[in-house]
């Protein structure tokens, strides 16, 4: 029987912890990003929630608001399927579907590689709406100029604490699915005081995509910013 060989392949490095050196990398192709969308004056938002809390369906009312006053266009992340860029194709706008294959999360190389497909000149605001999850893509700086998270009311109103480094690296807290209040143990106020004990400077915004409320004032701030970012 040959024995396995205990010899390192030639040309590694052995690392007490990988995953230090790996977001090192990931941070470099993030600052590349953030280059080429300055260069274009492109708004870049990265849309984080757990699954199932409305990204796609906000995707799809902030489309239809905003698609005749800006150029707008979404690049999604998921496991499997298109199916979340199919719905968002149907308002008119461009949406590129990223598959994963399984990784939890969006990272920086994944987006630079899809950037040459999208006429980032004629841009003004691209959105990615990152892999349903709390945790993993918390650590993944996408080259973003704001990272918003969705809180939805049929998650429990303890979200913050419980992964705080999401909210930590967040700009914007929207609870959504705030038409379901009424029926479900969910605390605006519990939720906006735990949000704040984490990260004091993060802004809150209640929305229902299915009602209306709240939608005008997230895409008022949507186009203060592009216009920050066009200045």
């Amino acid at each position: 029987m040959v024995e396995k060989s205990t010899k390192a392949a030639r040309g590694t490095v052995q690392c007490e912890n990988t995953n230090i050196h790996l977001l090192k990398a990931n941070d470099f192709v993030a600052d590349i990003i953030k280059k080429e969308m300055a260069k274009t004056g492109t708004l870049l938002i990265n849309i984080t929630s757990s699954a199932g809390s409305g990204k796609t369906t906000l995707m799809q009312k902030t489309a239809e608001k905003l698609k005749d006053k800006i150029n707008i266009a979404v690049m999604v992340g998921d496991l499997e399927t298109e199916r979340d860029a199919d719905r968002i194709r149907e308002t008119g706008i461009q949406a590129l579907q990223i598959v994963t294959g399984g990784i939890c999360h969006l990272e920086a190389q994944m987006v630079h590689q899809v950037l040459d497909q999208f006429d980032l000149e004629n841009i003004d605001l691209l959105f990615i709406e990152n892999v349903g999850n709390l945790v993993c893509p918390s650590s993944f700086d996408l080259g973003e100029d704001y990272r918003v998270t969705l809180m939805a009311t049929t998650e429990g109103d303890d979200k913050p604490k419980k992964y705080p480094k999401m909210f930590l690296t967040s700009d914007m807290m929207l609870v959504s699915k705030a038409d379901l209040l009424p029926y479900v143990p969910f605390s605006v106020e519990a939720v906006t005081k735990d949000a704040r004990e984490v990260n004091h400077e993060i802004e809150v915004l209640q929305i229902s995509a299915l009602n209306g409320e709240g939608i005008d004032e997230w895409c008022n701030w949507l186009l203060e910013k592009v216009k920050q970012k066009k200045g």
